[in-house]
């Protein structure tokens, strides 16, 4: 496993600076709508998801409540059942361990560590997750404490980088023969849902499509050991 976790923080790192510029943001506007700087980092040090942290912010500056709030955040949150499910076989031990080990999946180790025939690379998705998570935790820090250093992450532009990295891993998906129903459905499911659902549910509705790669041929079941 060390040479592709090494390989892994190498592509880590320009996700990493993305990472850190954007949790500066967060940190910033957790601050504006009420989060001491230590709740700030606190929650991105558990949570350590962009969308899930900024739809909650959303919800909260709102004037919406900590339930509220944190039902967004599972809904933004819903695709990594399907990617959890998807990258089992690839995990080591029982359930417990694979549970833990796991933790360490987001959208770009996920989609660059698959092997693109259903396994993954453990390895590189763990080498890639943790210069990213450090950036994550480091930016949310220096935007709380930092104030209007970062400003307006809209007026910068940075809220457009999210949607642009998930399309990013659409159309990579889609030059898999493998992946490619998954990805046209759940594409599809999430265009048609998001004018007249509520933030998230469009996701939640679109991993169920990615569960079609599982009912395929050559799938391998969770928990089976990959060779």
């Amino acid at each position: 496993m060390g040479d592709s976790f090494r390989r892994g923080l190498r592509l880590g790192v320009p996700y990493a600076a993305v990472a850190t510029v954007l949790s500066m943001s967060f940190g910033v506007l957790a601050v504006q709508v009420g989060f001491t700087p230590l709740q700030a980092i606190a929650t991105s040090a558990l949570v350590f998801g962009g969308s899930a942290q900024f739809a909650s912010l959303a919800i909260v500056g709102a004037g919406g409540g900590i339930p509220a709030a944190l039902g967004a955040a599972t809904l933004m949150h819903s695709r990594f059942l399907a990617m959890g499910i998807a990258m089992a076989s690839s995990l080591k031990g029982g359930p417990l361990r694979r549970a833990l080990e796991g933790q360490a999946t987001v959208d770009s180790s996920w989609a660059t560590g698959s092997r693109g025939d259903g396994t993954f690379d453990r390895g590189l998705v763990f080498g890639m997750t943790a210069p990213q998570y450090v950036g994550w935790v480091l930016g949310t820090a220096a935007g709380a404490y930092g104030g209007g250093l970062v400003g307006d992450p809209e007026a910068l532009g940075l809220d457009a980088l999210f949607p642009t990295f998930f399309i990013g891993i659409l159309i990579a998906d889609l030059r898999r023969p493998r992946a490619r129903v998954a990805a046209v459905l759940g594409g599809a499911v999430a265009l048609a849902l998001v004018p007249f659902t509520p933030p998230g549910v469009p996701v939640l509705a679109a991993s169920l499509g990615a569960l079609v790669g599982l009912a395929r041929p050559g799938a391998r079941p969770a928990g089976e050991e990959a060779a």
